[in-house]
């Protein structure tokens, strides 16, 4: 085996994130109609014509949707359902299901030609009109309940159109696929839906996020929506037997194959994600990655020909079972691979695989309970991927109390003339790593000074005091209210719904955005904390709710920003006090550690929104990179990104003008640009960027004028 280039053990790890749960046991728990937490949240909203179901990986939304699903047939007067799902591996989670033996009314049934995932194989992407064909067929029946793929039903609406499905339920599993974008014809399919108003749309995901700029929905059709939101943190937190996830990111040197055996422990059920052909990790040859995986396990020692996986003896004398979902070369092989991990007789057996090995395969709605590692190489752009690879490892299993995701990605290589690629490689490996950390952190929910307790909420020995430190923590699910000074309120409904709802899509826009990447990390020095809360994020949220009012977007920012800040500031604590514990005295940990870091640190403080702005949400990780990386190569990557930047645009100059001018309204006088305030000095410079491209623009004009006369 050829030597790395650089030994991978000296591999630099990105911020990482650990999570410990309580393990309540509430999310396997079922009431009298067999639902569980997130069932029965879904099913009380079962009489909304549109519903969006935000809900992670493993948390039962195929058989939420099965329950409102057949009381909208049997109760609402619907005719039929029909259940949409991005590929035929997925269909399976919509098989006969006996209800009533759990408790409800009816049982979830679906003939077997009306299921399309299990018709045989067909190239998706030029699907055959017989499929079309069946769905006209089962439009036309009496059978109540119809699974295919989202390309079967884009090309089935395409050929008989809108009007052929009144008066059913359309549902869309992993909803995330729809874009607002026109070009995404799913979308405009579904928009068209809502305009015809003929028909119940259920929506459901795992990650509301796309991973790219486009919004799922457009504004006016989301709002039609009514949502129900479960959280990762509360799936988590209910489990019986998981009791903790950590999140790591990983950089190497060399070739990825010769750094996966310091991050591949085959004692772990593990599935294995090697890079797309196209990245820069890619060694252009999916096979040989693949065969060089299996080496670093042990010796090769023939294929099982019952279920086609590889099997391969470790050194200690173990032999591994390892399917391959890469090679497609021997499609009778795939095929016996795919039915072995789908064999339901085997879905509770630990030991029927310990390694799967895939590309694209194995992400949403892959349902292996037992696997404890998902293991990624390359940076993955898209948060929604992260979400739904790290859901692979989540499944809650007997006997399972740890899991793990790891990203393992190529390291900035500033000799190999690749900087540019390899910062883009990186912020976006970094924005995944503090996006994690807010997604699965508890849902906080932020109101002004003296708003009053809330119901529900514990606020610990002393109560609720008026005008005190007050936090409360819902036990149930986790979620922290806290009180800060100055906070904005929302003033409308909508807005209300985002702040409580909807704040982790803020953070992903905000964190995902180049510029403050790029800012916050590389030119802290020159980039005022301010700058990131309130120009930048008041501009995504400014673009992201157009209809919104000043009042509301601001209240929206706030909350943004707190909620951010209270993550990272908890974390910090946290560390403190375990730095604390390694030096002698003890450490603050547990079953909710966050929560207990919120409670014992933030409290102290009085917190007030002047505060939440002020600080900046990428210090830990600058931090961790300015230690990890050697020198000359952080000096490239800012050297990289400094050569990018321009002054003030006159965007920017444009908001700092406007904050300027609350400034003047709040103090009587403009902001003073030697000021030792920074934020102050800041904002005068802004007022002197916008009159000199004011001047400018005048002096533009004033050479076109004799030209024009």
């Amino acid at each position: 085996m050829n030597k790395p280039t650089s030994n991978p053990t000296n591999a630099y790890t990105l911020p990482s994130v650990s999570i410990t749960t309580a393990r309540t046991g509430t999310s396997s728990k079922a009431n009298e109609l067999g639902m569980r937490a997130m069932q029965e949240r879904a099913y009380a909203k079962r009489g909304e014509q549109y519903l969006l179901i935000k809900s992670p990986p493993a948390s039962g939304k195929s058989r939420a949707l099965m329950f409102v699903a057949l009381d909208k047939l049997n109760n609402q007067g619907l005719r039929q359902a029909v259940i949409v799902v991005p590929e035929r591996s997925i269909g399976g989670s919509f098989a006969d299901e006996p209800l009533t033996r759990f408790g409800f009314y009816w049982d979830w049934q679906v003939a077997p030609q009306w299921n399309l995932c299990n018709a045989p194989g067909i190239d998706e992407a030029r699907v055959a009109k017989s499929k079309v064909d069946a769905v006209r067929k089962f439009l036309d029946s009496e059978d109540r309940v119809l699974v295919c793929t989202h390309a079967t039903f884009r090309f089935a609406v395409e050929e008989l159109g809108i009007a052929a499905f009144d008066e059913r339920l359309i549902a869309i599993d992993e909803f995330h696929h729809v874009s607002s974008n026109p070009d995404n014809r799913l979308g405009s399919q579904l928009g068209e839906f809502i305009a015809r108003d003929k028909v119940h749309v259920v929506a459901m995901t795992g990650s509301y996020f796309r991973g790219d700029s486009e919004a799922v929905l457009a504004p006016a059709d989301e709002a039609r929506f009514e949502t129900v939101t479960y959280t990762y943190y509360e799936q988590l937190n209910g489990y019986r037997w998981l009791k903790s996830l950590d999140i790591g990111y990983f950089f190497y040197t060399g070739r990825y194959v010769e750094a996966v055996e310091k991050v591949l422990d085959p004692a772990l059920k593990t599935i294995v994600h090697i890079p797309n052909v196209n990245s820069r990790e890619s060694l252009q040859d999916k096979e040989r990655e693949v065969n060089e995986i299996m080496h670093a396990l042990g010796e090769w020692k023939g294929v099982d020909p019952a279920t086609g996986f590889h099997l391969i003896q470790t050194p200690d004398g173990r032999t591994l079972k390892v399917a391959d979902l890469v090679d497609d070369s021997d499609a009778a092989r795939r095929t016996r691979v795919l039915a072995a991990l789908k064999d339901p007789a085997q879905k509770e057996n630990r030991e029927h695989v310990d390694i799967i090995i895939a590309l694209g395969m194995a992400k949403e709605g892959f349902d292996w309970i037992w696997c404890e590692h998902a293991l990624t190489i390359g940076y993955r752009s898209s948060l929604t991927e992260i979400v739904q690879i790290i859901g692979r490892a989540t499944r809650d299993a007997e006997g399972k109390e740890r899991a793990r995701f790891t990203n393992l990605i190529a390291e900035p290589a500033a000799d190999q003339g690749a900087v540019a690629e390899a910062v883009n490689d990186m912020l976006k490996a970094i924005s995944a790593s503090l996006l994690m950390e807010q997604v699965l952190a508890p849902r906080y929910e932020f109101t002004p000074r003296n708003a009053g307790p809330k119901e529900g909420f514990d606020y610990g020995e002393q109560g609720y005091v008026a005008g005190g430190h007050n936090i409360g923590v819902n036990t149930a699910t986790g979620q922290i209210h806290l009180e800060i000074n100055g906070l904005a309120a929302p003033q409308t409904p909508e807005a209300t719904r985002i702040c409580r709802e909807d704040l982790n899509e803020v953070v992903t826009s905000f964190l995902q955005d180049k510029t403050v990447l790029e800012r916050g990390l590389f030119d802290m020095e020159n980039t005022l904390p301010e700058e990131l809360t309130q120009l930048r994020m008041g501009k995504i949220v400014r673009e992201r709710y157009p209809e919104l009012s000043d009042a509301d977007q601001e209240a929206i920012r706030q909350h943004a920003i707190a909620a951010m800040n209270m993550t990272q500031q908890a974390k910090l604590a946290l560390a403190q006090a375990d730095a604390n514990g390694a030096n002698g005295t003890e450490p603050v940990q547990g079953s909710t550690a966050l929560i207990d870091g919120v409670r014992k640190f933030i409290n102290v403080r009085d917190l007030d929104i002047d505060l939440i702005d002020r600080i900046n949400p990428f210090d830990a990780a600058y931090a961790v990179l300015a230690k990890a990386m050697d020198e000359k190569t952080l000096r490239q990557v800012q050297a990289s990104i400094a050569a990018k930047r321009v002054s003030i645009p006159e965007e920017e100059a444009r908001e700092l003008a406007r904050r300027a001018l609350q400034f003047k309204q709040e103090r009587g006088r403009l902001p003073d640009i030697n000021s030792a305030d920074a934020w102050e000095k800041r904002m005068a410079e802004g007022v002197a960027a916008l009159a000199r491209y004011r001047a400018q623009a005048k002096a533009a004009e004033a050479k076109e004028a004799p030209a024009n006369g």
